[in-house]
């Protein structure tokens, strides 16, 4: 789709790999994040994180120099995980590694190996995993899928032939009488998302295993002293409960078959997984809410019904406001499938998806998202918002869906902009948007019909007081 005088990336509708792997991390209970590389990776993350979560988040580095880029970068990683273990006292390190440490052919399962041997005898000390996360290879959402997989398989795992693996590393045991309970894994949503969802799991009398949950640890409370390590987070115990659960719902479609931790505990273990797009939109949710009653044994409980009710009435009351219209969409891949589907079942075409990702499934999936389109939209995989903005100049979109990074392209096309995704750093409240569930779809069904009231506003002459 890119124009042929054109051969670099330009303001890509994607973020680095690592990115994704850290905020994974962070949704651990006690986990930190360390990236194999240079401090620039971990301080570009930081930027992210802080804009979008307004939360200070460490990030730790191996702090490649160029002596470490020439001869390898091996030290540096024992002495960073020995320096984060004695600063932070963390129950577990995520490793992510980078670029440069993947181009250089670093073998850090090597590394990890030699710093345990090291340490034979010693008690204590975090456990230790790692997820190879390259930018270069794919999008901050395959680093996220990534690190969930690699902590699932980490800690849920069997152990090795010595069993010393990572289960070993950590004091975390689960309960002996643990009950079994519901895997959600929940995708890179808000951090008012993920409260959402366990509260729905919660309300069916189920027990849930939501991962990776930052939840509390990127989005808490105010502090009396600066906390390292602030609370929150899936405790590592529950993770290595996931392999006896009563099934696992994950919503992570559109994701490499490889990197599904759902998919994995199915095989490794019998534990049934349940892959869903993520609930947004009423037949979506409905889905959701379908698979815990049957997992749970229990019905949908009155609350929901009756939140479905006033969605539909809003819906009715906000049609003539929507029917009709035309919009585009970018944003990771789930994103863009679950908000399509929304469109398409409110009465708007989505004209334009785009995404950062290389996946020749988007496509095939995105028109099963929305069947009832008027017309299949222009699928833009692998995008930057440059060439986002060449195909929308003529597609008649009355508006735009996505995270802060499109601002540019809504202001070149003078069109309203629906925040929604990640990152939103330019307005409060971007990790408390909440998108998912009935609840989440009416609050988004309602920006989006505001957002086009107020264009008809502002572009009528005589402005409107009644719409």
């Amino acid at each position: 789709m890119k124009g042929k005088e054109f051969v670099s990336t330009r303001n890509p509708c994607k973020l680095c790999a690592p990115l994704g792997a850290s905020i994974a991390f962070r949704g651990i209970e006690g986990c930190i994040p360390l990236v194999h590389g240079s401090q620039g990776c971990s301080t570009y993350i930081r930027r992210y994180g802080i804009s979008h979560f307004r939360e200070p988040i460490d990030i730790a580095s191996s702090n490649f120099t160029e002596s470490s880029a020439i001869f390898g970068g091996g030290e540096n990683l024992k002495n960073a995980i020995a320096n984060v273990s004695k600063q932070y006292e963390p129950k577990a390190i995520g490793i992510a590694s980078t670029c440069l440490s993947e181009t250089m052919g670093e073998n850090i399962p090597m590394y990890l190996s030699q710093y345990e041997a090291s340490r034979k005898g010693e008690s204590g000390g975090p456990a230790i995993f790692y997820a190879s996360t390259p930018s270069y290879s794919g999008t901050h959402m395959d680093g996220f899928h990534q690190a969930v997989f690699a902590a699932v398989k980490a800690f849920a795992g069997k152990p090795d032939e010595n069993g010393e693996n990572v289960q070993a590393a950590c004091d975390d045991q689960p309960p002996a009488d643990a009950r079994k309970k519901i895997n959600i894994l929940s995708g890179f949503v808000s951090t008012e998302d993920l409260r959402e969802i366990r509260d729905i799991v919660e309300s069916f009398g189920a027990d849930c295993i939501l991962v990776p949950d930052y939840s509390e640890s990127l989005d808490g409370s105010s502090w009396e002293t600066y906390q390292k390590l602030p609370e929150g987070g899936t405790k590592i115990a529950d993770i290595r409960n996931m392999n006896r659960a009563a099934g696992t719902i994950s919503f992570d479609v559109s994701a490499r078959e490889d990197r599904r931790a759902g998919l994995w505990l199915e095989k490794e273990f019998g534990v049934p997984c349940a892959p869903l797009y993520l609930p947004v939109g009423i037949e979506q949710t409905d889905k959701f809410f379908d698979e815990l009653s049957r997992i749970s044994g229990n019905p949908v409980p009155e609350k929901w019904t009756k939140t479905r009710g006033r969605l539909i009435d809003a819906y009715i009351d906000g049609h003539k406001y929507c029917s009709g219209k035309r919009a585009i969409v970018y944003g990771e891949e789930d994103f863009v499938l679950a908000l399509s589907a929304f469109l398409d079942e409110i009465g708007i075409t989505p004209v334009v998806a785009a995404t950062g990702a290389k996946n020749p499934q988007f496509a095939h999936c995105l028109a099963a998202a929305s069947p009832n389109s008027r017309e299949a939209p222009v699928v833009a995989d692998d995008s930057d918002f440059e060439t986002v903005l060449s195909i929308a100049q003529d597609m008649k979109a009355d508006l735009i869906i996505g995270n802060s990074k499109g601002y540019h392209l809504a202001r070149n096309l003078k069109l309203p902009l629906v925040r929604a995704g990640f990152p939103v750093h330019d307005r409060m409240g971007g990790q408390r948007i909440l998108h998912l569930g009935y609840r989440g779809t009416l609050s988004l069904f309602d920006s989006v019909c505001n957002a086009l009231m107020q264009a008809k506003q502002e572009s009528a002459e005589s402005g409107w007081t009644y719409i």
